[in-house]
């Protein structure tokens, strides 16, 4: 399995998009926009895939649902991209969402953050240990947000189970990630930057190789751009981008995160791709910055898509 791990974890390093889940007008999901979103996505050339992420209301959504977006992600990204199903709540709910997603074709499970308010480290261990033993056959990528879990945590859980191949980095603190990550192997591990764009140079910089994104289902090509100047140490061409998609990533981050999905999606509805609507606790997005976000895709030079039936 060493060269299967191998060659999984070199597909896992770059753009990690997390696409929206858009809902149609009786509010359930809508299987034919997600659909083109994914295909949108795939063929402006993404090539990792994260249904069921918290840009796609994870949380607010059924077990059903969160099947049925596995299952349309893969089967519309094919072998062109990996998918890297989203997968949570209680261990054994977290394992049948894992091995659901494995049958559906997705090569790979992120593992949401645990939200028990009580966490020990050892605890955190044992919950991704017990996932990641069930599917050994997956590439398991723990979501890590707690700054409380040390190198020596993920040490200790890449020993035990060489499936876990990559962590997505989310505490926002680019030094806690620096001493994490070579506390628990550099190369041990496929390192993504998971606070998005806008922290991806500063994370780049000190060891990641990947960046998570939102802004790719409404932009892709800058989140391209962003990560081929990374890729090649152009900082100076990646914060060209950083500039451009600074207020849109502004937006979505204010009231910390309040608005993290409407953003995305009122951008993806006056480019006619889906509908605006999310669900609690999300709300969506007020006159005043739906304006804002209509004057980001007119600097973009964004405009609706030709042919799209998804708002």
């Amino acid at each position: 399995m060493a060269d299967y791990w191998e060659a999984l974890s070199a597909r896992l390093a770059g753009v990690v998009a997390i696409p929206v889940t858009p809902f149609d007008q009786a509010g359930a999901v809508d299987e034919r926009a997600y659909t083109a979103l994914i295909e949108r996505l795939v063929g402006a050339g993404i090539g990792v895939l994260t249904p069921n992420g918290n840009t796609g209301e994870f949380y607010a959504l059924s077990e059903a649902e969160t099947r049925t977006c596995v299952e349309l992600t893969a089967r519309a990204a094919g072998s062109r991209a990996v998918v890297l199903a989203g997968v949570g709540h209680d261990v054994a709910g977290a394992i049948s969402g894992a091995e659901h997603a494995r049958e559906a074709g997705a090569e790979l499970v992120m593992v949401h953050q645990p939200v028990h308010p009580y966490v020990s480290t050892d605890g955190w261990v044992a919950y991704h240990r017990a996932i990641a033993e069930a599917v050994p056959d997956l590439g398991v990528v723990p979501y890590l947000r707690n700054p409380a879990i040390d190198g020596s945590a993920l040490a200790e859980l890449g020993a035990a189970c060489p499936n876990v191949l990559g962590v997505k980095y989310a505490v926002p603190d680019p030094v806690r990630f620096a001493s994490v990550a070579r506390d628990a192997g550099l190369s041990r591990f496929v390192w993504i930057a998971g606070l998005a764009e806008l922290s991806a140079p500063g994370y780049f910089a000190v060891g990641a190789t990947g960046f998570t994104s939102g802004l790719v289902n409404v932009h892709p090509a800058a989140s391209l751009r962003m990560f081929d100047a990374l890729t090649h140490g152009d900082f100076a061409g990646a914060m060209k981008v950083w500039e451009r998609i600074r207020p849109f990533e502004e937006l979505r981050a204010a009231n910390s995160s309040a608005a993290n999905v409407s953003v995305v999606k009122d951008a993806l509805a006056r480019l006619g791709l889906c509908r605006p609507d999310v669900r609690p606790p999300s709300t969506p997005l007020s006159p005043g910055d739906g304006e804002r976000v209509a004057a980001l895709l007119k600097t973009w030079e964004l405009a609706p898509v030709a042919g799209a039936t998804g708002a």
